[in-house]
């Protein structure tokens, strides 16, 4: 019951940051992640390509 009454009061709590706002942010996160992959991705597949040689190697 107190994760019900918790969520209620939180829910109706319009002090700060708004869910919406939660959401925005959450999303530009989200991009920011994705291009930062998206820009490293050339260097994340050779890394793993090279760890997946190596482990190859290690166990042949």
């Amino acid at each position: 019951m107190k994760i019900r009454q918790f969520v209620k009061k939180f829910v109706r709590d319009e002090r700060g940051v708004t869910a919406l706002e939660y959401a925005i942010l959450a999303g530009v996160i989200v991009a920011a992640v994705a291009v930062g992959v998206g820009y490293l991705s050339t260097a994340l597949k050779s890394g793993f390509g090279s760890l997946s040689n190596q482990i190859s190697s290690a166990t042949s």
